[in-house]
Formats: structure tokens, C-alpha cells, sequence
């Protein structure tokens, strides 16, 4: 740790995991951190997700900040009590076409660890047993990744900040919301905050404090439609669980075979590519799955959820798990920024002041590493805007 005589005021905008992850390497490194969030609470991407950190799926420069994130992610777990445990991930083949996508990433990439589960195998990770197959189940065979990470989204986000607001150079500003920015100063509606360093961690909201930024960077809100379920039976807590509809959104499984795979769905299922369909979901500590997601993109995200859309979704998370329905507990919109310019938006727009917004739904996985390269690079004198793929090629969720 880095201890500094005078302790630089380290001001980061949004208490989300993307902002959290800033304040939590600004108080490892010595600043005193505030942190301000305009709402009572994280109510936004930050807690409308998976909890999935998808370190294995993730690819290039996305995939190297995964793996960095993926540590960190343990060691906050410890620190701030949060839940986050090493759960795996199961990408799940139905057809012979997203088989060939498994193979072809056992083939040549596949992650440390990474084992091809049979039909049966796959369908023991997910508490179907044996008899899976009598159970209606279409699985064919698996890839298990068991060095990702779940933790629970509507509680990660709220251990963190508290840990932050109880440190000693830490408070967490809930309910204040930010007026204006300048070089060296916040301005609020609770006052002002002066900062050596601030970093604006708005998430699809950057644009209401730098609009010609956000413009810049093509920055607009994908929403998402997701639903809360019952499990239809016994599973225990198990990994979080893809298809063959994320195969063609995860830079692991780019190639021919996935290729080949968004044709085949083109004939055989095009309404799941008219959704944008990400055909999951995680398993969480209370026996509920979190299933999801759907995207479109808005400059402004209407509030409205299309029931066809979400049946679709519902519909093929009960045939995978041999249900004939699942039993909605909640449903909710998610939202997240996009961009078709760049992964990461990481811009300094002003002198002192760094703009950070994850652009590809990766906020959970990424976040933490970004807020450690931020805070090193301060450190180094290195400045702190990055440098990052200008092709958006993961259109996570």
C-alpha cells in the first residue's frame, strides 16, 4: 500500500460496481475516498444483473481485465463479507450446430480447467439426474467453465459501499446528486467536494454530465428484459448456465462454428435473434434462478416490458430444465450502457477528472479491474485514460 503524507481527496461519482471498484483501489492506495450516488441506493445495472462474473467467456482485452477481476472479486468477498462464490459456468449444447461450437473451443482455446460434459453430466450439475433425458430435457452435452464467479446482484454492490463507508478515509454520499465538474471540485446539491482526482462512474447516465463525450462515444441504453423464477425442482447451487444463443455473444466462442450457429438460428429460431436473446441464468443462495435477457437499444429506455418477449425467454429455460412452466417470482428492466465505437469508454474530459463507463454489460466482470488500472496508473504518473478495442466484438449482458 502506498501511504500518502497529505492523503489526495479521491472523489468517484456513482456507487455502482463500476465506481465502487474506483473507490475501493482509491482507499487501497491511500486517498481519502467519497463517493456519490444520486439515488437512496444502487438501483441500476449495478443490481438488475445476473451476478455473473463470466471471466472464462470473455475474450482480448475484455478477457484480460476479467481475469484480473476475477481476483480481486475473491478478495473483496473476504473483506466485505459479500456473497460471491466460485460457481462455474455451464454452456449447454441442444443441437449437433452449437456442439460444434464446444468443440471447436475445446479444439484450440479452452480455458484452464475446462472439461466437455456429456448429456448426462451436464444434466447432474443442473439436479436433473440420471433420468434427465425422461425429464424432457434437450441437452446434449456441456463445456463446464469452473473458474467463474456468482455473486448475488442485489447485495454485492450495497457490502461493498458499506465496507467503503466504513473505512476510516471512506464515506459513501447516498441521495446527492452531482450539479456540475470542474478541475478540482464537485459541485452538489448538498454542497461542494473538493477532489485531487474524480472519477465519473455514471454507467448509461455519463451523458448527463458530459454530453458531448457520450455523443462521441455512441453511448446509448440497452435494456433488458429479466425475471426472478423458482426453481422447478431441487438443484442445489449450482453453476450459472449458458445456450446456444450465448455462444454468439461471448468472445470465447467466436469462429466458424458460431458462424455457422447464428445462420442455423436465423431459419430454425429468428425470433430469438429478434429479441437479442441471451438465453441464461444463475442460481442464487435462496433456491431462485435469474433468468433472462432480451436487448434493444433507445437513446431513452421506455419503461414498458413486451409479455410475448419475456415468454420466450421463460419458455426455453423450462424446456432446458424439463419444466413445463417456471414460476415467476419477479421481472424487471435491466439496463446497461452500449456503444458500437468502443468496449470501455474511458475518456478524461477535463483536467483531474476521468470518465469511466463499461459499455458492453460487462460491468460485473470488468469493474473491478478498471478501477485498479485507474488508481495504478494515478500512481505512476501514467495518467489515466486507457486505451481499448475501438470494435465492440462481446455484446454481453
Amino acid at each position: 500500500m502506498t501511504i500518502h503524507t497529505h492523503a489526495p481527496r479521491f472523489v468517484v461519482i456513482g456507487a455502482g460496481i463500476v465506481g465502487l471498484a474506483h473507490a475501493v483501489a482509491a482507499l487501497d492506495a491511500g486517498y481519502r475516498v467519497t463517493v456519490i450516488e444520486q439515488d437512496a441506493t444502487a438501483v441500476l445495472a449495478s443490481v438488475r444483473n445476473f451476478g455473473h462474473v463470466g471471466t472464462s467467456v470473455q475474450a482480448g482485452e475484455l478477457g484480460e481485465l476479467a481475469r484480473e477481476a476475477n481476483a480481486i472479486w475473491l478478495s473483496l468477498a473476504q473483506r466485505t463479507g459479500l456473497d460471491a462464490r466460485r460457481s462455474g459456468t455451464l454452456v449447454v449444447a441442444t443441437t449437433p450446430t452449437e456442439e460444434a461450437v464446444l468443440h471447436e473451443v475445446m479444439s484450440d482455446r479452452a480455458p484452464n480447467g475446462a472439461q466437455l460434459l456429456t448429456s448426462n453430466q451436464a444434466a447432474e450439475q443442473l439436479g436433473l439426474g440420471s433420468g434427465a433425458q425422461g425429464r424432457g430435457t434437450r441437452i446434449l452435452s456441456a463445456l463446464l467453465l469452473p473458474g467463474d464467479l456468482t455473486a448475488d446482484p442485489r447485495t454485492a454492490v450495497a457490502r461493498i459501499a458499506a465496507w467503503v463507508n466504513a473505512h476510516e478515509r471512506g464515506e459513501v454520499r447516498f441521495g446527492t446528486t452531482v450539479r456540475g465538474i470542474d478541475t478540482g471540485v464537485v459541485d452538489t446539491n448538498r454542497g461542494r467536494f473538493e477532489a485531487d482526482h474524480t472519477v465519473v462512474a455514471a454507467g448509461h447516465l455519463v451523458g448527463r454530465l458530459f454530453p458531448e463525450l457520450a455523443e462521441r462515444g455512441g453511448v446509448v441504453e440497452c435494456a433488458l428484459q429479466m425475471s426472478r423464477v423458482r426453481a422447478p425442482h431441487r438443484m442445489g447451487i449450482g453453476p450459472a448456465v449458458l445456450t446456444g444463443t450465448s455462444m454468439l455473444r461471448y468472445g470465447l466462442f467466436e469462429g466458424a462454428a458460431s458462424v455457422k450457429l447464428r445462420a442455423e438460428l436465423s431459419v430454425t429460431r429468428p425470433e430469438l435473434l429478434e429479441i437479442d436473446a441471451n438465453v441464461m441464468f444463475t442460481q442464487q443462495a435462496d433456491g431462485t434462478l435469474l433468468v433472462g435477457d432480451s436487448h434493444a437499444n433507445f437513446d431513452t429506455a421506455p419503461p414498458f416490458q413486451d409479455e410475448h418477449c419475456s415468454q420466450i425467454l421463460l419458455g426455453e429455460v423450462a424446456a432446458l430444465l424439463g419444466a413445463e412452466r417456471l414460476e415467476v417470482l419477479e421481472r424487471w428492466q435491466g439496463l446497461y450502457a452500449t456503444s458500437q465505437r468502443q468496449d470501455i469508454l474511458c475518456e478524461e474530459p477535463l483536467p483531474g477528472v476521468t470518465a469511466v463507463t463499461v459499455t458492453t454489460g460487462t460491468g460485473m466482470t470488468v469493474g473491478l479491474a478498471l478501477g485498479a488500472r485507474t488508481v495504478a496508473a494515478l500512481e505512476s504518473g501514467e495518467g489515466t485514460a486507457h486505451e481499448f478495442a475501438t470494435e465492440t466484438t462481446n455484446l454481453t449482458s
